[in-house]
């Protein structure tokens, strides 16, 4: 079973054969859009919680973790001088735009999201997350990422993908033909982060994205993100370039910027590249 099912004041999520239970003390939405079943929940110990079809997609307790590892990680990772234009594929809670928004040397913010019940449904019940469209940079375009990405070639600096799992309508995002179409979207030097699923759950994608992105671009990547409320704990994001080592920082993070994040800082960007070895050796494989 991958997805998740509400059984009197309990959701469970399960894939691979175990999973997470949590209490739930509201149901504040739960709508079926003309491509997922949308639902948020007010939870007893982990805020409001998001989920599409059944498999959670951030909690208010921990999704700043996720979520600042996903914009930032780009983002100091490009090494080609500053990054002036970003574009989120997916992401329709917001939580991404709201760290991109963070950097005011960011000109332009564009994002795609297929879904705009996802972005209505975040606006009404997540705005802790949803705040990131209020940036005056943001331009939303409901379209598919696929299409979006092959129409605007060469427009961006930073391309993050913030996905759903495969299966659904984010399938599409996990194929060859869509990261040679990211790379095609990207400036020189520019920089791609896509959310990479746990080498725990599904390994055989974390092997393809890896394999995809070695040989596409010359610098790339596999970083973990500890989330508590996503079965087996963890997550990665696959990061790659052509413009310089991505497990490497480029820039310096502004104190007062630091003093805002909770996860992000250059030692979890450098440390989130540092593998055990059972994941050293599934991305070995590719070699």
């Amino acid at each position: 079973m991958v997805g998740g099912k509400l059984t009197a004041n309990w959701f469970s999520e399960a894939a691979g054969g175990f999973g997470n239970t949590i209490e739930i003390t509201k149901e504040l939405y739960h709508q079926r859009s003309a491509y997922q079943d949308i639902a948020v929940y007010e939870t007893r110990r982990l805020g409001r919680m998001l989920t599409l079809d059944g498999v959670v997609q951030l909690t208010e307790f921990d999704e700043f973790a996720y979520h600042e590892m996903m914009a930032h990680v780009p983002f100091y990772a490009y090494a080609s001088g500053v990054p002036r234009r970003a574009l989120v594929i997916g992401g329709g809670d917001g939580g991404v735009l709201r760290e991109l928004s963070r950097h005011p040397e960011l000109e332009r913010l564009d994002i795609c999201e297929i879904d705009a019940e996802v972005i209505a449904a975040a606006r009404r019940f997540l705005p802790f997350t949803a705040c990131g469209f209020d940036d005056p940079r943001v331009k939303i375009h409901i379209a598919d990422g696929s299409c979006f990405v092959a129409e605007n070639r060469g427009c961006y600096d930073l391309i993050i993908v913030d996905s759903t799992d495969p299966g659904g309508p984010g399938e599409p995002l996990f194929g060859a033909e869509f990261y040679a179409g990211l790379k095609q979207a990207l400036r020189p030097g520019g920089v791609i982060a896509s959310q990479g699923e746990s080498a725990y759950l599904w390994p055989d994608i974390v092997r393809r994205l890896n394999r995809l992105t070695g040989e596409l671009f010359q610098y790339s990547g596999y970083a973990s993100i500890l989330v508590p409320t996503y079965p087996s704990g963890l997550i990665g994001t696959c990061v790659a370039s052509d413009g310089g080592d991505v497990a490497l920082p480029h820039r310096a993070v502004p104190s007062e910027l630091q003093k805002r994040l909770r996860y992000y800082n250059f030692e979890v960007h450098r440390s989130g590249f540092v593998q055990p070895q059972f994941v050293v050796d599934l991305l070995r494989e590719n070699l």
